[in-house]
Formats: C-alpha cells, sequence, structure tokens
C-alpha cells in the first residue's frame, strides 16, 4: 500500500508518486543556489538603487537571500530598491528576533511603502512584523511564497530547533494565526502541492495565488512563477488602489 501524505485539512490527499516527484524537481534549485561561487554570494550594490517601493526580502529556514535573487534581479530592474537583512545567515534565528533585526534595517534607514518578498519562514518572520515590531507601518504589504501559515507536520518529526516553530500546535504560531487584521495586506502564493509544507499556504482574508507547478522551492526558480511573483510585488499595490477607487 503506497502512503498518501495529505494537504490542507485532509480533505484532499497526494499520492507517493506526486509527493517523490514534487521533491526531484524541488531539489535542484537548492543545489544551483548553494554551488555559486563566492564573488556572486555578494550583495549587489546596484540593490541600493531605485525610486519604486523597497522590497525587503525574507528567505525561509537554511536559505540565504540568494534563494529570492531570480525575483530581486527582476524587481531591481523595475526600479525597487531591494533590502537584504545583513547578518542574517541562514535564517536559523527565532522568527521575533529575526523579525526585530528586520525592523531595525526598516527604521534606520527610514524605509516607508515596503513590500516584503518572502520564501516559507520568511512569510511568517513577515507578519510577525507587520503585526509586531512595524509600529510605524513601514511595511505596505506581503508577498509569500510557500509559507507555512498553518505549520509543517514535518516540524513534528524532524524537531531541530530551527524547525520547532513550525509546529502546527506551536503557541507562537497560532497566536500569529489568530492576527487576522493584517492578512488583508497579504498575497499568499502557493505550489499545487508542496510536500514541505503538506497544510498549505491558504491564509485567510488574503489574497491567494496558486502556482501552476508543484515544489517549496521550484517556484523560486520557474520562469512563469518568477513572472507571477514579480507582477505581484511590482503592481499588486497598484491593483489594490484601483480596485478601492
Amino acid at each position: 500500500m503506497s502512503s498518501t501524505p495529505s494537504r490542507g485539512e485532509g480533505h484532499r490527499r497526494v499520492g507517493l508518486l506526486r509527493f517523490l516527484r514534487t521533491l526531484m524537481f524541488d531539489y535542484p534549485y537548492v543545489w544551483r543556489v548553494h554551488l555559486v561561487p563566492r564573488s556572486a554570494r555578494r550583495v549587489p550594490a546596484r540593490y541600493r538603487q531605485g525610486d519604486a517601493a523597497p522590497v525587503l526580502l525574507l528567505p525561509g529556514v537554511y536559505e540565504t537571500w540568494r534563494f529570492l535573487r531570480p525575483m530581486a534581479d527582476r524587481l531591481n530592474d523595475l526600479g525597487h530598491p531591494v533590502v537584504v537583512v545583513p547578518g542574517l545567515g541562514h535564517n536559523t534565528r527565532p522568527i521575533e528576533a529575526t523579525a526585530e533585526a528586520a525592523q531595525r534595517v526598516l527604521d534606520a534607514h527610514d524605509l516607508r511603502d515596503v513590500v516584503v518578498l518572502a520564501h516559507s519562514k520568511g512569510g511568517l518572520i513577515g507578519k510577525t512584523m507587520m503585526v509586531t515590531t512595524d509600529v510605524e507601518r513601514r511595511i505596505d504589504r506581503m508577498v509569500a511564497v510557500n509559507s507555512p501559515f498553518s505549520g509543517s507536520r514535518w516540524a513534528l518529526v524532524l524537531r531541530t530547533r530551527a524547525l520547532r516553530a513550525f509546529s502546527p500546535r506551536d503557541a507562537d504560531l497560532l497566536r500569529l494565526a489568530e492576527q487576522l487584521d493584517a492578512n488583508a495586506r497579504i498575497t499568499s502564493m502557493a505550489s499545487g502541492f508542496d510536500a514541505h509544507v503538506t497544510e498549505g499556504s491558504m491564509l485567510p482574508g488574503a489574497t491567494n495565488v496558486t502556482f501552476p507547478v508543484d515544489g517549496h522551492f521550484r517556484p523560486l526558480g520557474d520562469p512563469t512563477c518568477v513572472d507571477m511573483v514579480v507582477a505581484e510585488v511590482d503592481g499588486g499595490g497598484r491593483r489594490a488602489g484601483e480596485a478601492g477607487d
């Protein structure tokens, strides 16, 4: 009998073949990012330039800002300054501490109308900023990719310190989920199936978008998905404004 990992609230089940294929297509992107030459790991100086809304990069756990580079480069070409949090490393610090560190960057540079571009854990950090640290409302909105807003069951199995915060039973995660007001300023973009976040990334009251591919990391390098993310970051605010006219 094949194993059938579930998604969402258990109403949908995914066969083992799809589960394994998702993982197989996921990790080539991870290795491409990790194996770039040292010279390509520095934050480009041009990221400081641009007159459009600043974009704050918040990668996932065990990730660096470079996981979001395909979108960041495109957005910078469109005139958005790109903000990388110094010292974030591979993003293994607690969510609240990382939110405070990112907020200090926004405050120190007096950045306004910021759009957060987040992947996975980065979405939890970004929402934490929106509901706790961003008292001056410097953040306008967030676009999150495959973020475990409802947690991930794998945190119950792989009980490392860095993954513990993703437990669906985690008290801080449950409290964050109760903060519904911020959801209206969030676009949650998620794959058709994500083997790492099998609960899905559906966020009540947010704009929820589904990618035409499976995978946790794959959308970060897939040309169609990159186009979708760039369009949402660059044009999402204008569309929201037009809708309210």
